[in-house]
């Protein structure tokens, strides 16, 4: 039967058609009518092949421009003619695939279009050229960012190249990732087909690299369908058993969750809450790490019916997700440390919602609650968020807003890999350590104190966040504040935490370089970049590398032989001379920081420099026992008095008190007033109402090193004052306040000193001064 599109002659009304013929016609004929529809009204007609995708593209964009998608198909179905898949099936049942999951996402037209292609530049005789003059520079573009690269070209390098120019591509536009995740998608999909070899080779890839992008994008639907795919893949028996127990819980009638859903529904309807409440099932990897976490999936105790699914909680408006959480707590008990509040502070993600847990009839039953625009950004991530070309495609030598193509989600994970990715040119290295990158699912957002904001990942310690300001910073950093208090370097960062870091002063051209970082720095850092950055400056100053110390201090260049002898060009003073060595740098060590009149030897390093010990430094022991034969040395005349001209000496003291209030503040003015410059302080954590302090200062010349330790004494609560690996040097004068009551017998033999307090380490103080015995705990 035909349709008649032509309007009735005047004069001729058409008949009734029979009720047997309406009915055909609305079974049999839809489709040839709704063309015949079209056809009418001017639109072109698409392909079948693309029918689904139009269907499920117009959901999300009901203005579409399907004549663009239809020709990108006929173009896609013509060059990928006669090619098939591993599988047997037709090549384009590929681009098909991707351009559907792609427009179940929700993704605009022109990533469709770019999808439908993306395969051709790399897989036909289709050229770049020919996709931008047919598609224009936008699909093009695209189309290029997930092409790979030749193996003939790049050999065993070509996979890990392929993902450099990728992440290069998506820091123009985010879309290049996504339409390749759509791709690995159904690549996953069909490795049923592939040899076991590929098969566990493509799953480790997808593990490793291209789950921890899709949840830096945010497509948690796409995310949790790789991580089902590639659990059966890698752990099929294990898969296969929390299979099983998911499928015998879908069979059984849950008697908690609904239940409780019912309840929940009637309680906000009652406050007056809108309120969706849904029970949302878990996938299959969740299943399994909540069963892990019970310590189910390996021992006797039973799945519950809580591990397997969870309350999802829709509301209208911000307001009413903090309204639901209220009724919840009111009328079921929550759990302790259940509680997360991802709306106020989202993840790095853009993911935001609601998270806590309550006890149900002795269960525990977490549950979300969020907005629909927060429920669609945690299902679709960033495509949820439309096309980042608000603007247009920024033409090649045009005019365009330098943030056309890029992401909210770009400043923080994405933008670290662009840094750090054009510093290891090697494959194998940027490999390794975008794996590594990835590995962290979290994120935190530390404040400077001057304010800027440092998003670093989770575990990321001070050297992070000195180097996250800077290369230059970091290579310069001497310490670090947190929250106000003075830590190591080594300290890891809490999210929110408000962070200074300091630095040493920025030397004149030519009159030396920073301290820079130790190589024990790369033991703390968690980003990739410091660590490229601490590994670049070690590599080109091999003479710190090269000690198992901290960095030297830096020297004098060495002096000329018509210099007066402790003299050194400029006119600086020489505090050491070593004979034999004339013209050689001399570097005062930081692990034991030798200071006149202290017992030196000498050690010769890399470049000729002479490193300068205390004769008890371990570090110093260790080179002797290496086969490093020492170099005889000996301070200069003179060495360490006060001159026109002094030098500098860099020392470590340690301070143990009693902890109170403003000792900080109070120990640190009184060692400012002697005239001496703090470089670090490091305050370990009181134990036992006893504190240590350890505090790096240049002093002026040496004889001011006995002042200040004095100094030190003198304030309230320090009761002992020592350089650390000095047991047997002379200390100055102890101040010992008289007790009540006790009576000072002139001829009396004097107590021995006060020996240092090791209690901070566990022990409690030991004072062999008070009694003249022996201590027990150190002997």
């Amino acid at each position: 039967m035909t349709v008649e599109t032509g309007r009735p002659q005047t004069g001729q009304p058409t008949p009734p058609a029979p009720p047997q013929t309406r009915r055909r016609l609305g079974r049999a004929a839809l489709g040839r009518a709704g063309r015949a529809a079209l056809l009418a009204t001017g639109r072109p007609p698409v392909p079948d092949a693309i029918e689904p995708i139009v269907q499920a593209h117009r959901r999300h964009h009901p203005q579409a421009d399907l004549a663009l998608l239809s020709r990108a198909y006929r173009t896609a179905e013509a060059s990928h003619r006669g090619q098939k898949r591993k599988s047997g099936e037709p090549f384009i049942t590929h681009p098909l695939a991707v351009t559907m999951i792609l427009a179940q996402l929700g993704a605009e037209t022109t990533t469709l279009v770019a999808s439908l292609l993306h395969d051709t530049v790399e897989d036909t005789e289709v050229t770049l050229d020919q996709v931008a003059a047919h598609f224009g520079p936008e699909v093009a573009y695209l189309v290029d960012g997930v092409t790979k690269l030749e193996k003939v070209d790049f050999g065993a390098a070509a996979e890990a190249e392929t993902f450099r120019k990728m992440l290069v591509a998506t820091g123009d536009d985010v879309r290049v990732m996504v339409i390749k995740l759509a791709d690995r998608l159904h690549n996953m999909r069909t490795i049923r087909h592939m040899k076991p070899a590929s098969q566990v080779r493509i799953a480790k890839v997808t593990r490793d690299v291209l789950i921890p992008l899709a949840e830096r994008l945010g497509i948690q639907v796409v995310k949790t369908e790789l991580e089902d795919i590639v659990f059966a893949t890698l752990h099929p028996e294990e898969y296969a058993r929390t299979r099983a127990l998911v499928a015998g819980h879908e069979a059984e009638q849950d008697e908690l969750l609904p239940p409780f859903a019912l309840a929940l529904r009637r309680q906000l309807a009652e406050a007056g809450v809108a309120a969706e409440v849904t029970v949302r099932p878990r996938h299959c990897v969740s299943v399994h790490r909540m069963l892990l976490k019970r310590g189910a999936a390996t021992g006797p105790s039973p799945a519950h019916p809580a591990d397997f699914a969870r309350l999802l909680v829709v509301v209208e408006e911000n307001a009413d997700c903090y309204a639901v959480l209220g009724e919840l707590h009111t009328c079921w008990t929550p759990l302790p440390g259940e509680f997360t509040d991802f709306v106020a502070a989202p993840k790095f993600n853009l993911y935001q919602s609601l998270h806590t847990a309550v006890s149900v009839d002795g269960a525990a039953v977490e549950v979300l609650v969020r907005t629909p625009q927060m429920h669609r950004v945690a299902e679709f991530g960033v495509v949820a968020l439309g096309s980042p070309q608000a603007s247009g495609f920024e033409q090649p030598g045009g005019e365009g807003d330098e943030l056309d193509g890029t992401d909210p989600a770009r400043p923080g994970w994405l933008s670290r890999l662009l840094e750090w990715q054009q510093e290891t040119p090697d494959p194998d290295a940027f490999w390794s350590t975008l794996t590594a990158d990835l590995s962290g699912d979290r994120e935190i957002t530390a404040v400077t104190e001057e304010g800027d904001t440092v998003v670093l990942p989770a575990g990321a310690s001070c050297v992070d966040a000195a180097y996250q300001l800077g290369e230059q910073i970091g290579h310069r950093c001497i310490g670090a504040r947190v929250n106000g208090r003075l830590v190591a370097l080594s300290t890891p960062l809490g999210d929110g935490d408000v962070v200074g870091i300091l630095t040493e002063a920025v030397h004149p051209p030519g009159e030396g370089e920073p301290s820079g970082p130790s190589p024990q720095w790369l033991e703390h850092a968690r980003t990739a970049g410091a660590r490229i950055a601490i590994e670049r400056w070690l590599a080109e100053h091999p003479a710190h590398a090269d000690e198992a110390s901290e960095p030297l201090e830096p020297s004098a260049p060495p002096a000329a032989p018509a210099q007066e002898p402790g003299r050194v060009p400029g006119g600086r003073s020489r505090p050491v001379l070593v004979p034999g060595h004339p013209r050689a740098a001399v570097r005062l060590a930081r692990c034991c920081t030798p200071v006149p009149p202290d017992q030196v030897t000498g050690f010769e390093i890399r470049g000729g420099s002479i490193a300068v010990h205390r004769a008890d430094c371990p570090t110093g022991e260790r080179m002797r026992t290496s086969g490093r034969g020492p170099v005889q040395l000996g301070w200069a005349p003179g060495a360490g008095a006060p001159t026109d001209r002094p030098v500098t000496y860099r020392v470590t003291l340690q301070a143990e008190a009693l902890n109170r209030p403003r000792l900080l503040a109070d120990l640190t003015a009184a060692m400012s007033a002697t005239g001496l410059d703090i470089v670090s302080a490091v305050v370990e954590p009181p134990q036992e109402l006893r504190v240590r302090h350890t505090y790096t200062v240049e002093l002026p010349d040496a004889q001011t090193l006995p002042v200040v330790m004095r100094a030190m004494l003198r304030v309230s609560g320090v009761y002992d004052v020592r350089r650390p690996g000095l047991e047997e040097a002379p200390r100055p004068p102890r101040l010992r306040p008289h007790s009540r009551g006790t009576v000072v017998n002139t001829g009396d033999q004097a107590a021995p000193p006060v020996r240092p307090s090791w209690g901070i380490h566990g022990d409690p103080a030991a004072f062999s001064g008070t009694s003249g015995a022996p201590d027990a705990h150190h002997q």
